[in-house]
């Protein structure tokens, strides 16, 4: 199972990237397939890339997967609402840092 890892980035300290590798540890550790948003722009500095140029390489990965993972705080992201959307509307299943760390090892088994 691919899970994709969603959550606030801009305007947080390092770009919120130690929750995101934290994150990708985690869903590792329960034997799924994290994707990680926080690898998906090759050698580009970070912040050195447009806001749309960002999400057009996420939302892509985004559609390979089979759910999402949503980070605390993410409701308070423009790119991951949008991200929730998407997946939402594709059908993808949404999981949420906040409740559902059981549910994740479920789905790992």
């Amino acid at each position: 199972m691919r899970i994709y890892i969603a959550g606030p980035m801009t305007g947080k300290p390092g770009y919120n990237y130690p929750a995101f590798f934290e994150a990708e540890q985690q869903l590792r550790a329960l034997g799924v397939d994290p994707v990680n948003p926080a690898t998906l722009h090759g050698d580009a500095p970070i912040g050195s890339l447009s806001h749309s140029a960002y999400m057009r390489t996420d939302l892509r990965a985004l559609l390979d997967c089979d759910a999402i993972y949503m980070l605390r705080g993410w409701h308070a992201s423009k790119g991951a609402r949008c991200e929730y959307q998407v997946a939402h509307c594709i059908g993808l299943r949404v999981l949420t840092q906040e409740s559902d760390e059981k549910m994740l090892a479920e789905i790992a088994a």
